[in-house]
Formats: C-alpha cells, sequence, structure tokens
C-alpha cells in the first residue's frame, strides 16, 4: 500500500477534518463536573459513530464513571504488529470562565503571528491530538479500503479526573486490549517544529491537609495575639518545604531514589532544539525558579517537584472579617522521576508537617491517596527508531527523544496490566495553554500531525 495518496487525501480533506474537530469540541465533556455527565455520554456516542463511519467497530463501554470508547480493525492474521491507540475526550473545567477571549465550547479559527490556530477547550488536550490518528485512519482507509496493520482504538472519559474507572476497566479488558505496543499522542513537542518521541514520563504523588486551631473561628479582638492562627502556622510550613537558598526541596530523604541524568543524555537534550527563553516568556516569568544548580529543561524533565497547587483558609467574601479561622487547608501534589516510591515519598511529607506543629495545632490528612511513579520507556526497541525516522521525514527537522515533565499514568498501566510498552508522539506547544483559559491548537500541528501518524503507521507496518 503506498503512502504517497494517502498522504494527497489528508491534504485535500483537512478542512473536512478540520470541521469535524470544530464539532467534537463544541461537546463540553468536562469530566469532574457531574453537571457535564450527559456531555461525557453525547462525547463518547460521537466518537463511536465517527469510528463506525470510516469502517473501525466501536463501541460505547460503560464504566462507573464516564464511558470508554473501543473499537478494533483488523484480524489476528493481519499482517504487521497489533497497535493500541489511547486517547481521552474529557476536558478541563473552563475556571475562570472570564479570562477567556471567546467562548470555551465555540471553538474558532483566529489568526496569530505564528499562523492559524484553533482556539477551544480540548483543541490540544486532547481532542486534536487524538483526532490526528483518526483523520489518518480515515485517510488510510479512504485511499486503500484498509489500515496497514490491526489497530485497536481506546478512548477514555476521565483521565482529567484522575481516571478511577481505568484501572479496573484494563484489567476485565485485558485479552481485548493487550497488544503489541502503545500509541499514546497526548504530550507536546519539545520545541516549535521539532517532532519528538517521550523516552520518560515524571510520575505524581498527591496530597492534602488541614490545620485546626481553635474550635471555631475566633474574634480577633477577643483572641488576636494570644489565639493561634492556622493559617499563620500553615504559611510557615509551606516555607519550610524549600531552601530558599538552593531552590531544593527541603524535606528530609525527598530525593531518594532521583538519578543523575547520563552525560550523554544530557548532550542529546542540549541540542534538541528547546529554545530556554521562549519557554519562560511563554509564561511570563523573565528567570527560571527551581533547583538553582539544574538547567531549565533538567528541572521540567528529570528533577522531582513539590508544588502547592491549593491554599485557603478564612473569609474569602468581599470587605473584612475580623476572625481568627479555625481552619488552614493545602493541596500539594509532588512530580517523581527515577525509583521514587509515592507512598514512601508521601509518608516523609507528613513526617516534615508533623514535626512543625505547634502546640494547640493539630493536623488531618485526605484519606483519598492518589499517586503512580515515573515511567521510562524502552527505545531500544525497532520501532522507535521507525516512528522517530518517520517524524524527521515529515517535519524534515531530526525528531528526538525527549522527556517529559508531566505525568500520563495510563503508560505505565499499559505496563504493568497489559504488559506492554508505550510510545507517545504528540504535536502540542508549550503555548497551547492546556487546563488554562484560551486554549488553542496551532492548525499546523493538527494537519502535519495527521500527516505524521499516516506516516509512522507506514513505518510501523514495516518494522
Amino acid at each position: 500500500m503506498s503512502l504517497t495518496p494517502v498522504l494527497d487525501k489528508i491534504d485535500s480533506d483537512i478542512s473536512a477534518a478540520t470541521d469535524r474537530l470544530l464539532e467534537l469540541l463544541r461537546i463540553p465533556s468536562i469530566s469532574t463536573d457531574p453537571a457535564y455527565k450527559a456531555d461525557c455520554e453525547t462525547a463518547a456516542d460521537w466518537l463511536v459513530a465517527d469510528l463506525n463511519s470510516i469502517g473501525i467497530k466501536a463501541e460505547k463501554r460503560t464504566t462507573p464513571g464516564h464511558p470508554m470508547v473501543v473499537g478494533h480493525v483488523g484480524e489476528e492474521n493481519t499482517k504487521g504488529p497489533h497497535l493500541l491507540f489511547y486517547g481521552h475526550y474529557d476536558v478541563q473545567p473552563v475556571d475562570p470562565l472570564d479570562l477567556w477571549n471567546t467562548p470555551p465550547f465555540e471553538p474558532q479559527m483566529e489568526e496569530t503571528k505564528n499562523g492559524t490556530v484553533i482556539r477551544g477547550r480540548g483543541a490540544s488536550d486532547d481532542k486534536g491530538q487524538l483526532m490526528t490518528f483518526v483523520e489518518a485512519c480515515r485517510a488510510w482507509q479512504a485511499v486503500h479500503g484498509t489500515l496497514p496493520c490491526r489497530i485497536t482504538f481506546f478512548f477514555e472519559g476521565e483521565e482529567e479526573s484522575g481516571s478511577p474507572s481505568l484501572i479496573p476497566f484494563l484489567k476485565a479488558a485485558q485479552e481485548e486490549l493487550s497488544a503489541d505496543i502503545a500509541l499514546i499522542c497526548d504530550t507536546s513537542m519539545v520545541a516549535r517544529g521539532v517532532p519528538s518521541v517521550a523516552s520518560q514520563l515524571r510520575g505524581m504523588m498527591k496530597d492534602e491537609f488541614t490545620l485546626i486551631g481553635p474550635k471555631i473561628d475566633l474574634h480577633s479582638g477577643h483572641y488576636g495575639g494570644p489565639g493561634l492562627n492556622p493559617l499563620r502556622e500553615i504559611s510557615h510550613i509551606i516555607a519550610s518545604f524549600h531552601d530558599p537558598e538552593t531552590g531544593a526541596v527541603a524535606v528530609d530523604g525527598f530525593y531518594e531514589g532521583v538519578h543523575e541524568v547520563p552525560a550523554d543524555i544530557l548532550r542529546q537534550w542540549q541540542g534538541c532544539g528547546f529554545d530556554e527563553k521562549d519557554y519562560l516568556s511563554n509564561a511570563g516569568y523573565t528567570v527560571a525558579h527551581g533547583e538553582k544548580k539544574y538547567s531549565t529543561l533538567e528541572q521540567q524533565w528529570a528533577r522531582p517537584t513539590l508544588e502547592i497547587n491549593g491554599l485557603w483558609g478564612g473569609y474569602q467574601g468581599a470587605g473584612t472579617k475580623t476572625v481568627i479561622p479555625s481552619e488552614a487547608h493545602c493541596k500539594i501534589t509532588c512530580r517523581l522521576v527515577g525509583d521514587m516510591d509515592p507512598a514512601a515519598l508521601r509518608k516523609k511529607i507528613r513526617a516534615h508537617v508533623e514535626a512543625r506543629l505547634p502546640k494547640d495545632c493539630t493536623v488531618k490528612w485526605d484519606l483519598d491517596l492518589d499517586g503512580a511513579p515515573a515511567y521510562v520507556i524502552d527505545t531500544t526497541r525497532p520501532e522507535f527508531e521507525a516512528a522517530r525516522g518517520a517524524l524527521t521525514e515529515e517535519w524534515n527537522r531530526e525528531a528526538v527523544f525527549s522527556g517529559m515533565g508531566g505525568s500520563i499514568p495510563v503508560a505505565g498501566y499499559f505496563k504493568s496490566i497489559l504488559g506492554m510498552d508505550a510510545m507517545l508522539i504528540g504535536f502540542a506547544n508549550e503555548d497551547d495553554a492546556i487546563h488554562s483559559p484560551n486554549e488553542k491548537y496551532d492548525l499546523e500541528s493538527f494537519h502535519k500531525g495527521i500527516r505524521s501518524w499516516a506516516r509512522v503507521l507506514d513505518a510501523l507496518s514495516k518494522a
């Protein structure tokens, strides 16, 4: 089967492909908010219908939460490898809504200094990325009436809300979903125009705690001075998490299991096209603020973090209320690397907090524990070099094996539950504002992403 007519079909059909993406983006499939449960069902139904329209036998599978979409094409005796493609159709909430320049679920095409973009919630994370693969398969089917190898499609509806149904579903459908290798399109390029294949992912550990002081909120005129203020105490504890001179995490034993990046890998990263100034300025920064002895790229890909994600307590309304609050609350997450153990790390952080509690102050910890270790990918498999070559040919720029600062737990679950490696290829850019107002996806990323997957499928079918 020739690749050239497939690429020509993608080019001639890009307008219709974009319209299909815009239609999917109009569905407000916010998984974390129960008010959008019906919309998540609608998004799953839309994907089932779209896959069926191109000859892929797909159906919606119920879970205790939002449904999964599973589709199959090809038989066991189909020539070439069996691939599992994963994406997610759910999206993040849109708050704060007043910071959006356009309605988040009324996607629009917009001209920017870097070209045309598709603006709307989910454009980059992950509907636009998911549809690059679907559109590549559509083109293969239209030209040849078949795909170059056997493929299983697996779309999740809870990725943005912690994937509570994922592990039970994978275990129950282990035989059906197992393949030679998994493909995941929920990542970004290391720099604009530089195609990337992820070689490692950081893990994640989440926790939340509440400091409790007085039995009730107190009048600050009566107790201001002698009264312990939980907000003040939680501020002291949070400040103690990091060394102000080095930027390193100051929790005892935090770096157990962390490994330095080998010199040869560092040399590859230094030549991968990463623009530190552009990366920082996209977020409104002028300098990096992490561990001072490590480069920005090392901090993003190869170093662990402890971040304060939420901090609140006391009066939050308009004006002033003169109280000493009874409670103060904090949410934290840690990005993990190497062999860091999420459960062991949680104990160390809790010990750090509890050792710093003053008299008349207690701590209550969240019992909904969540954590996943880092994931290092075996890029020595021949499929990885085949995919890298296909990406290099499409983008006319050598594709690189990169690290990833984010956490995609499903990659680890594919390995531990289904026994297969994952190949992570995505076409997002750092300025796509995923999880933020005004999310976008470059039209070039969408178009060349479709072409890239067509080339990757061709390369993997021959590897």
